[in-house]
């Protein structure tokens, strides 16, 4: 019951494929070859397991005792079905990374807007070997000489400042 369970749970190959980088892509064959020999054999078996047949064994074993012994404690054993306690975990953790996600993507997307904006500007300046002082510190002002910041000069002396 519990196998039928996880063969509901299906693997969307195509999209994994398209995300994984090209030096894992026999990595990933080999998972989805497992993957498929794994679902293949789940599928096989049966909803119920077959029957015991308690009275073949009384027949063929010569302490009958010990065969009913063990039918009484096979018919006692429940084995459980363990509490699914990560599912919900996972739900909240993918709810939250598609957030982050979608986060990212409208910061890039406004991160290429303003790249777009300086390949623009870089197009359209006019050649380094045409351009002049005052139009180098129009386009690139962080190349503007500060005088507050950088008050002497290499080649004036001190005195003539």
């Amino acid at each position: 019951m519990a196998g039928r369970k996880l063969a509901l749970k299906a693997i969307d190959w195509v999209a994994f494929g398209e995300i994984i980088p090209q030096n894992q892509k026999a990595i990933v064959n080999a998972l989805k070859s497992w993957n498929e020999t794994l679902t293949s054999r789940l599928a096989t078996l049966p909803e119920k397991p077959p029957a015991i047949d308690w009275a073949y064994y009384k027949a063929n074993v010569a302490k009958v005792s010990l065969i009913d012994d063990f039918g009484n404690k096979f018919n006692v054993l429940k084995v459980p079905v363990p509490e699914d306690k990560y599912s919900a975990l996972v739900d909240a953790e993918e709810k939250e990374d598609v957030k982050s996600c979608a986060e990212f993507l409208s910061l890039s997307k406004t991160r290429i807007e303003q790249y777009e904006k300086e390949l623009e500007k870089m197009r359209n300046i006019i050649p380094f070997d045409q351009m002049t002082i005052e139009d180098l510190n129009e386009v690139f002002p962080e190349t503007k000489l500060d005088m507050k910041k950088y008050p002497y000069w290499f080649h004036k002396p001190i005195e003539n400042l």
